[in-house]
């Protein structure tokens, strides 16, 4: 599968893509909203950063109880309910009573819940799509991620500026509501792709299989630490540059259309293979501008340019996939996912407690440096892999270690 037509004839692909639009301009309006809200009711880029992107630090609780359920739980089902969790909780970060503390509890219970529904939500594409149409299937829902939030970070910043952010935070739970009738009226019922019941030790079982493979684990790494390390940068939007970080949140969201746009579509396999480590190098380089206070317009074009390397995940993904059986697509899926949130919820408190020390501008350099480190370190491990030959995966039920 090698054009965006066959991909969207394809049956129940369009409405769970229509579905995830939705999710992400929710996530898009109402982060950039909480974190104007709580900027503006505690002056702390900590807890401004924290607040976008906290949620993310409970994933890795999700990850080790509740990820079992990705492939053990009724998809449709399950992606109708978490949608309507979302909707609910974000209507309740909307309250003008509700205290800053009470924010982050609503926070935790989000993420919690998100930990499950990237497994279940890439399962299923992984289920429905054919397995040469993956690769093509995730870079459309990462190029269509690129272009919620632009629209997102865009018509966000204006309504926040015109409305209010506890305005902006009802629009996404109305939008959370619409992802979740998309799902329940267009896609049709499956049964979960695994047999038996979600349960914490079958979650620690299949966590400890997808361990076990020194590749795996090192291609999960380098889908968490490194653009972990760069949204720990783009969490700092907001104080860095308060009437602007609509606009960089927008730029941002552009460079990495362009890279998924690049990477999914036009690069022939043969090349796309050995640009993961270029890309990741990319991603984190330009930032270190930002040591320089940069004006707005040059600020802008590095983040655009530096989101362009986020387009290695899809190279990652691919070959996270050759490595993994197809019984744990799901569970290997919403492993990735929840990592890779839990890594960018603790960049983000990491960054803003460097940037409450310091400055935003300096928080940046320090995590631009240190995702170049990793960059680097996995870059080298890696190839000792290929030259080992190692955890290449052989068929639905083996590889070589």
């Amino acid at each position: 599968m090698r054009s965006y037509q066959q991909l969207f004839r394809t049956p129940e692909f369009t409405p769970l893509f229509l579905a995830s639009s939705a999710n992400v301009l929710a996530q898009t309006i109402g982060g950039l909203a909480l974190g104007t809200l709580v900027f503006q009711a505690t002056d702390s880029p900590l807890l401004s950063a924290v607040s976008m992107f906290g949620p993310s630090l409970t994933q890795v609780l999700g990850a080790t109880f509740l990820l079992s359920g990705a492939d053990r739980l009724p998809p449709r089902s399950t992606l109708t309910g978490i949608a309507l969790v979302f909707a609910a909780a974000t209507a309740v970060l909307a309250l003008p009573a509700l205290p800053v503390w009470a924010v982050f509890v609503v926070l935790f219970g989000q993420g919690l819940v998100a930990s499950l529904g990237g497994g279940v939500r890439w399962g299923l594409v992984n289920e429905i799509l054919s397995k040469d149409g993956f690769m093509l299937g995730r870079s459309v829902f990462n190029m269509m991620a690129g272009l919620a939030q632009i629209l997102g970070f865009a018509t966000g910043g204006i309504l926040v500026t015109v409305l209010s952010p506890r305005v902006c935070l009802l629009l996404a739970a109305a939008l959370y509501v619409v992802s979740a009738v998309v799902v329940r009226l267009c896609l049709t019922p499956r049964p979960p792709c695994a047999q038996g019941r979600p349960s914490v030790a079958e979650t620690w079982r299949a966590n400890a299989v997808l361990w076990s493979s020194r590749p795996r684990r090192h291609v999960l790494l380098g889908l968490w630490l490194p653009n972990g390390l760069v949204v720990g940068c783009e969490s700092l939007y907001v104080p860095y540059a308060p009437e602007n970080a609509g606009t960089l949140l927008a730029c941002a969201a552009l460079g990495m259309f362009a890279g998924d746009v690049t990477v999914g579509r036009l690069v022939p396999p043969a090349v796309r293979r050995r640009l993961g480590t270029p890309l990741l190098v990319l991603l984190a380089t330009p930032y270190l501008l930002f040591f320089l206070h940069p004006p707005l317009p040059l600020a802008a074009l590095a983040v655009t340019v530096a989101s362009v390397g986020f387009g290695a995940s899809l190279v990652q993904q691919e070959r996270l996939m050759a490595l993994t059986p197809t019984e744990l697509s799901g569970h290997v899926l919403g492993l990735h996912g929840s990592g890779m949130l839990t890594m960018q919820g603790v960049s983000a408190a990491l960054a803003g407690s460097i940037a409450q020390l310091a400055s935003p501008a300096t928080a940046m350099t320090v995590m631009a440096v240190t995702s170049l480190t990793v960059t680097v370190t996995l870059g080298v491990v890696s190839r000792g892999d290929a030259r080992d030959g190692k955890g290449e995966f052989l068929s639905h039920g083996g590889r070589t270690t």
